[in-house]
């Protein structure tokens, strides 16, 4: 396999390349391969020759030139016989260094990894026994965009599905004040205003990522209830009223609570898409979604709000709400066959009386289940203690969960199945996750390494690690030479020059030591750098967490002076601190909005209850999440920043409804409320749901964590909004007292009404008396 990797050829007008050509050179000039190449190379030559005494040891072990070299993370699965003798091996790890140095060299080095994966599949194809895993420095890239395309169909089949679903919730028996229209053209508004957000953020030279898989469900949770919230506000007006008065009503009555939501979320996301946050695809994220909500507000204002007058008129006019034609009278229906009926069927204003008149909606279904059976019994006596209880429960769990929260710093959680990552990865925390990667130990000042104290210090520091080092092994030549490790500081600068590096098996550690004449020509080393290597176990991402906190504080108090880096280290300190940051600016940013709506608001209660929501929701959704091997990571603090302003979407109106109520019990107010705002959370929590579903059979890791802290979102928080709240506000504050006023006989007021009818049988009042 080395030896077809090594004859791989990318064919330029006049040249072809080969590893040679792009590899990095060492200092003889010649490709940097592994180590456990020429330990291969030598077992072969070994085997060849009939000799037997050949051993490779592990995780170290001595070339025939005797170097000593790691050979830790490059075989796997070791069994190994007494005094570390490898007696099998399970896995072998081949790394080959390319040179980018410039645009030539990258674009050749990209079609050479390109012919690297070929070149594995083909020779796996002829030795069926072995199993080979690749992966270049382009494949984890490839692998998070491919999430984009294997999640076509899904995302196709949940429009489909929640398409059909708005049109369901928004129609009703009667023909007339059915609105399925306003179902549809409603996920309309939300698609404008996300496709909306996609162009400009490619005319302004954005980038895509397979986060932005998220920003349609954003959407869908906020833009939905807006629109379905204002359909209900239409059925809470008059019908005798005109369209323009209606319309009025719907958007006093709705828009002052969706534009304090929109707000919200503009400031969280906002918070998100600024240099605050470390993480460009979180930025951008953030970044579409701000712009997304920003033009969802102005459609529906415009749009939605022009189909909304649209279909009024149509209602005025008594026209079928599908149909657009003119709904005939009951007693010209008499005649028409079962089906005409059927579709046909209204209630005119005439056939009703007065106390029905307010019910005409009422045959709608979930306006009917809300308020015929549901409100009542969510708000019965003996209910309440199993809700109480079922709450306990939840927490309990939460906290359960909550205790166990991980980081995730796996690559393979952002990436789909079935890929070359997934393997390579896997594969690799099975046979190579025996120890940490190799720490670099840099000294960045000259020290006294002659003085015995300071010997003791530098070999204390590096106690317990598995040590490539200069350092120790020049003390160990000393040694067997019979010399004293505390010479004098010229006699152990000029052994360690003049003996030690100049002997082959030495000759590599002349890298790791800089040397510096000062003006006497007297040479000093000015810095030097060893390699450690830790045990690990399962545990291994939390075991380098502490790992390198204790090396870095044992950096800032030592005696010598010195830094530990590894490239992983990067990565993990800018994912530590990505993790969290994004979640707490958000956070902070929704504590100081709902502090300073509590003066605008007409009481600080709604905030209060509001505040207290919103923890009990992230809280629950954090625990569960981790009960469901969700760590987190990247994508679920963007799922709890969208949570956050969730739950106060659905929430915010069902606590304002039931603080600024007066006059009457607090369970006829959290009924009240139920039965205003109920209709609409439960809507858009159904076409979110369905919304949701197909996105579970994605096959990716990314979409799976987008599933699940998206479904917990949402079922936590219609959990809250439909069990929770109304159970827990029937007995805690604030208080309602029924308030009677006496009413003395004089200052009551009589109305008499004379009408009169004329032959059309229209009723017209012609005088109002006051007495």
């Amino acid at each position: 396999l080395h030896s077809a990797v090594t004859r791989i050829q990318v064919q330029r007008p006049g040249f072809n390349y080969t590893f040679a050509h792009i590899c990095i050179l060492n200092n003889d000039k010649t490709c940097i391969v592994d180590d456990i190449v020429h330990v291969l190379e030598e077992l072969k030559a070994a085997r060849s020759s009939n000799r037997t005494n050949f051993a490779i040891t592990y995780p170290i072990t001595h070339l025939k030139d005797g170097r000593e070299v790691y050979n830790g993370h490059q075989l796997g699965g070791v069994t190994v016989h007494s005094k570390d003798r490898v007696k099998s091996a399970e896995a072998i790890q081949l790394t080959y260094y390319l040179q980018a140095i410039n645009s030539l060299n990258d674009m050749v080095a990209e079609k050479w990894e390109s012919i690297f994966c070929d070149t594995v599949e083909l020779f796996q194809k002829s030795n069926r026994k072995v199993k080979m895993y690749s992966f270049t420095s382009s494949s984890l890239k490839e692998d998070f965009q491919k999430t984009s395309r294997v999640s076509e169909r899904y995302l196709i089949t949940s429009l489909v599905l929640v398409v059909t679903l708005a049109i369901l919730c928004c129609s009703m028996q009667d023909c007339v004040r059915s609105k399925p229209w306003l179902g549809l053209l409603g996920l309309l508004t939300v698609t404008l205003a996300t496709l909306t957000a996609a162009g400009i953020i490619n005319l302004t030279g954005g980038k895509y990522n397979s986060t932005f898989l998220g920003i349609p469900f954003v959407m869908l949770g906020h833009g939905l209830y807006g629109t379905f919230e204002m359909l209900s506000s239409w059925r809470k007006t008059r019908e005798d009223q005109h369209v323009k008065e209606r319309t009025a009503a719907v958007f006093a009555d709705s828009m002052l609570s969706f534009s304090l939501t929109t707000a919200m979320y503009l400031v969280t996301f906002g918070i998100g898409a600024s240099p605050f946050t470390n993480i460009e695809a979180a930025r951008i994220f953030c970044c579409n979604s701000c712009i997304a909500i920003f033009f969802n507000y102005l459609y529906v204002l415009s749009f939605y709000g022009s189909s909304l007058v649209f279909t009024g008129y149509i209602e005025n006019n008594y026209q079928h709400s599908i149909f657009c034609r003119k709904v005939p009278k009951p007693e010209v229906l008499q005649e028409k066959p079962a089906w005409y009926r059927f579709l046909l069927t209204a209630r005119f204003s005439e056939d009703t009386t007065d106390s029905e008149e307010t019910n005409t909606y009422e045959s709608h279904l979930l306006v009917w289940f809300l308020k015929r059976y549901y409100c009542d019994w969510i708000t019965n006596t003996y209910v309440k203690p199993f809700v109480v209880l079922f709450y306990l429960v939840y927490i309990s769990f939460a906290l359960m969960g909550y205790l166990q929260v991980s980081e995730g710093s796996d690559l393979s959680n952002i990436v789909a199945t079935a890929t070359r990552t997934i393997e390579y990865t896997t594969a690799q925390q099975k046979y190579f996750s025996n120890y940490s990667p190799v720490i670099g130990f840099y000294i960045y000042e000259s020290i006294e390494y002659w003085n015995t104290s300071v010997q003791e210090d530098v070999l204390e520091y590096t106690k317990g690690f598995v040590r490539i080092s200069w350092f120790e092994s020049y003390l160990n030549y000393l040694r067997k030479l019979n010399i004293s490790t505390g010479l004098p500081k010229k006699n152990f600068t000029d052994m360690l020059r003049n003996s030690f590096l100049k002997a082959p098996q030495f000759a590599h550690f002349s890298e790791d030591i800089i040397f510096s004449k000062k003006y006497n020509n007297e040479v000093d080393v000015v810095a030097s750098r060893m390699f450690l290597v830790a045990k690990t176990m399962e545990t291994k991402r939390e075991e380098l967490y502490d790992l390198l906190e204790t090396l870095r504080k044992l950096s800032l108090t030592s005696k010598v002076k010195f830094i530990v880096f590894n490239p992983s280290f990067v990565y993990m300190d800018r994912y530590a601190s990505s993790v969290g940051a994004p979640l707490q600016n958000s956070c902070i940013s929704a504590l100081f909005l709902l502090f300073f709506s509590a003066f605008l608001v007409a009481d600080s209660l709604i905030n209060v209850w509001l505040t207290l929501t919103v923890a009990s929701v992230e809280f629950g959704v954090i625990g569960f999440m981790t009960l469901w091997k969700v760590e987190l990571d990247c994508i679920s603090v963007l799922c709890l920043i969208y949570g956050i302003n969730y739950t106060i979407d659905n929430c915010a109106p069902l606590l304002s409804t039931f603080v600024l109520g007066k006059e009457f019990t607090r369970t006829k107010w959290v009924k009240n409320a139920l039965e205003v705002h109920g209709v609409a959370i439960l809507q858009s929590y159904l076409c979110y749901i369905v919304g949701l579903i197909p996105l579970a059979a994605v096959p990716s890791n990314l979409t799976r964590t987008l599933f699940r802290c998206l479904f917990l979102i949402a079922l936590v928080t219609f959990f809250h909004c439909f069990a929770i709240l109304p159970v827990i506000l029937t007995f805690l504050p604030p208080s309602k007292k029924k308030r009677k006023e006496k009413k003395n006989p004089e200052n009551r007021e009589e109305i008499e009404c004379v009408e009169m009818v004329d032959m059309d049988s229209t009723r017209v009042v012609d005088q109002i008396t006051t007495v």
